[in-house]
Order: C-alpha cells, then structure tokens, then sequence
C-alpha cells in the first residue's frame, strides 16, 4: 500500500484504536455491555466488532467465552443495520489456544458425552453475513481454529499461528487439521500439526492462510474494519449469495459448482438492488454502456 493510502486509511479510521470497541449493541439475550469475556461494538456504520477480553490469559478460549461470542455473532447477524463483522483479540494474543483449566479433568466419557468443543463451530460457519477475522499476536491451537472459521482473515506481521496440540497429547479438535490442509496444502498442515511448528504473519499471507498482512496490529484491525464497512456497503442480497457461491466451492465438484453458481446469478437479477445497482452504481473506472452490454 502506498503512502497516500496508508493516509487515507487512517483518516478513514480514526476512530478506532485497537483495545477499544466501546460502543454498544443492542440488546440480546445478554447486554452486550455486560458481557465479561468480550466487547461488542460497532465503530462503524454496518459494522459488527466482537473482540476478546481475557488479557490476563492471552484470550485463552473456554466455554464461557465461546457462549458469549456466538450470543454476540447471533445478535449482529440478525440486525439489519449490520452488513460485516470483524472478530479480533488483543496486540499479544488473537486467542492462545483453549484454555488448559478447562481441559485438565475431561475424560473421554464427559468429552464424548457433552460433545466438548462443538460449540466452538456451532455459529460460525452457519453465519449468513461475512465475517472477518483480524489476527494480532498468539493465534494457536483453538485460536488459529477460530480464525481461520472467518470468511476472510487478515493478520499483522506480528502474529504467530500454530496447531501444538501434539504437544498436549491430544489433535486439533475444532476443524484445525481440515480447514489448515485446505488452506494452506497438505505438505505444510502436516509440518505445523505433526511438529508444533508455528508460522508468522508474511508466511501465512504467502502460503494462503491469511488474505492480507499488515506491518502493525494497529493497521491489521483498522484494515478489517475498512473491508467490513466496504462489504457492509453493498447489496445484502448480492453478499450472502457470493458468500454462499464461495463455500460451495469447498465442498461441491467444479461442474456442480458451476451450476450452483450460475443459478445464484440469474436469480439476482429479479432482485430490487441489482436494478439500482444496473441504474445508478455502476464504478467510474467502467463504460457504462460496455458493462449494460455484458449484464444484458
């Protein structure tokens, strides 16, 4: 990014500091001003910003916390004002991996049992509107699950991402050893969980963990907010579809893909945003009559 918009950037963002989404949402089943485990605000129009607050244990996650987060997603994802959301931890910690204390009495019978860390994934993926996650210092284990569960992750320089359960005697146990091999091949997930070995942020935007990595925790959290107020911008419609398209793609062959796609796409067009969008918003780097032409 060059000079002028790092400016840009910044003065589009001034508001925001990093440890600081002070403004409240509405109401759900918990105030989100009263929850103790995490923030939730919105620092800008069409924006939901959910950010950990275990400082003292590098936002070890634990169910707790878990709960209030998908109470909080649920709420964002269910307000019409909002059209993005932001998920972030700390400049030291994104989340430094499930917290031991919790996990330190489970037995097999009670982990079977209650089905222990279903809830971790239980709202995520389910999500109609896109969520970003915003990756500063520790992401490990069940941190680096949880991040990469977003739609789009973007991280700082500084941010360390790992699966060393291994090192526990135990693996990955919230998606790490599928949705890491998707991410970034089989070769290099088999590296980071047979070994321990953990990855900074330049690696991970280089081998396609991350979307983006910015040189500074500060930039990294202002860049996902400035995408999700972009995001939050356009057709809601328009979005959830290409949210959809997109993850279909990890799961459908290319020839099902396609079709599924292609259906998403004719049925756009009997939506009230595409014909504004047709009218009135067409970008002004295109030729107005070449793009009529493509879309007719």
């Amino acid at each position: 990014m060059n000079v002028a918009g790092k400016s840009g950037l910044r003065a589009a963002t001034s508001s925001i500091r990093f440890i600081s989404p002070r403004i409240p949402r509405r109401a759900s089943s918990q105030e989100a001003g009263q929850y103790e485990h995490i923030l939730a605000s919105s620092p800008k129009p069409g924006v939901g910003l959910i950010t950990f607050n275990r400082p003292k244990k590098l936002n070890a996650l634990f169910t707790p916390l878990i709960h209030e987060v998908n109470d909080a997603l649920r709420t964002f994802d269910e307000d019409k004002s909002v059209g993005a959301m932001v998920l972030t931890g700390s400049e030291k910690a994104f989340a430094a991996g499930a917290d031991i204390n919790e996990m330190r009495d489970l037995t097999f019978s009670s982990a079977y049992t209650n089905d222990y860390i279903a809830s971790w994934s239980a709202v995520i993926p389910n999500l109609k509107k896109p969520l970003i996650s915003a990756v500063n210092g520790y992401a490990l284990g069940g941190g680096c699950e949880l991040a990469m569960m977003a739609d789009i992750l973007y991280c700082s320089e500084g941010a360390t991402f790992g699966q060393p359960e291994l090192s526990l005697g135990v693996i990955p146990g919230a998606a790490g050893s599928q949705r890491l091999t998707r991410a970034i091949g089989k070769a290099k997930a088999m590296d980071m969980i047979l070994t321990g070995k953990s990855i900074k942020g330049p690696e991970a935007e280089r081998c396609g963990l991350a979307a983006r990595c910015f040189s500074n925790a500060q930039e990294c959290l202002e860049g996902a907010v400035s995408s999700a107020e972009k995001i939050a911008s356009f057709s809601k419609v328009a979005t959830k579809a290409a949210k959809e398209a997109v993850n279909k793609s990890q799961e459908l062959p290319l020839r099902e893909g396609v079709e599924f796609e292609r259906r998403l796409f004719h049925a756009l067009f009997g939506s009230k945003d595409q014909k504004i969008g047709k009218d009135s918003k067409v970008a002004p780097s295109l030729n107005r009559n070449s793009l009529t032409n493509v879309l007719d």
